[in-house]
């Protein structure tokens, strides 16, 4: 299985930290005063008058091979809505507006129909509002697959309140996972290598999923401490909040694989390369304490969303996975 590694298809997730963390020491030398000092966190914070506003810009990644192999563009609209709001909710913040960037290599009104659908309709389950956007026509850079383009957008929000940072995490708080949809919107690079998009299309495409509406109503009723997106990096991203707490995470109760999970644990045969590169099954990932781990399920069940413990905040600073009797760090 040597060959069945996010590194081995050509993304090696250590070099990408390592790549953020220079970003990051670079972009914050020197920041004006209405900033707020979040670094290496889901999103930017910054003031405008009284209120805290977030920020952050994403895009669908390679899973767009995926829709140009199949032929259905109508979804990754949705996708690239849930990366950016996903993402803000983890510091608490309401989505408010997103804006939109389209790379095509020629100019295909039919696509961007079909891609507008997806974002109309994800910006509509995440109660934001598309306010504008740019469409681009690349020839000379964007290339590859029948109808190449690139999809990635811009998303504001509004914190109500303290923003959740993960600084309040104890040792013996619940994480509570919540169930994916599928693959989500990473590890795109070694799935397409590991799955025939002939069988596993569908699967590969189904878009993901929108935790808005549910963790919104967690943060009012809840006393939430830390929230984690689960993407790039999978697991390893728990850092990202772990850090400001200087905690790490037990993995102790991960849901089984069904579905295309399950075929992609079969052909990448290690839990660590698996975890650390999926999401396994588990998309959004809320620290609660023990006392309100309860509601957080039951709120996330009447929102449709399977949830469950999935594990405990630890002393220390690592992440790790335990199953089938073995512990396999995931840092």
């Amino acid at each position: 299985m040597a060959g069945n590694t996010y590194s081995s298809s050509g993304v090696d997730i250590r070099k990408v930290r390592g790549m953020h963390n220079a970003i990051n020491d670079a972009i914050f030398e020197s920041m004006p005063d209405f900033v707020l000092p979040i670094k290496g966190h889901y999103a930017g914070l910054f003031k405008s008058g009284d209120q805290t506003l977030a920020i952050h810009c994403d895009g669908v990644g390679s899973k767009l091979l995926v829709a140009d192999d199949v032929g259905k563009f109508d979804t990754v609209g949705i996708d690239c809505v849930a990366m950016n709001v996903n993402d803000i909710i983890c510091l608490g913040a309401k989505p408010l507006v997103l804006v939109d960037y389209l790379a095509l290599a020629f100019e295909d009104a039919e696509l961007v129909s079909e891609v507008m659908k997806g974002l109309k309709k994800g910006a509509s389950e995440a109660g934001c509002a598309i306010v504008g956007g740019e469409t681009a026509i690349l020839p000379d850079m964007i290339k590859g697959g029948k109808k190449p383009f690139d999809l990635a957008a811009t998303c504001v929000g509004v914190v109500e309140g303290e923003p959740i940072t993960g600084a309040k995490m104890k040792p013996g708080d619940v994480v509570i996972g919540l169930e994916s949809s599928g693959i989500h919107s990473n590890g795109y690079t070694l799935a397409r290598r590991l799955l025939d998009s002939r069988k596993w299309g569908a699967a590969m495409l189904a878009p993901t999923k929108i935790y808005v509406k549910p963790v919104l109503e967690m943060i009012a009723s809840c006393n939430i401490r830390g929230l984690a997106h689960i993407t790039g990096g999978a697991y390893s991203k728990l850092t990202r909040i772990g850090s400001y707490a200087k905690v790490g995470f037990l993995l102790d109760n991960m849901p089984k694989m069904t579905g295309v999970m399950a075929e992609l644990e079969k052909k990448v045969g290690s839990d660590y390369e698996m975890y650390r590169t999926f999401n396994c099954g588990v998309g959004m990932c809320v620290v609660c304490p023990v006392a309100d781990s309860d509601k957080v399920v039951t709120i996330a069940k009447k929102h449709g969303i399977k949830a469950q413990p999935i594990g405990t905040v630890t002393s220390g600073s690592d992440v790790v996975l335990e199953k089938d009797g073995k512990m396999v760090s995931l840092l």
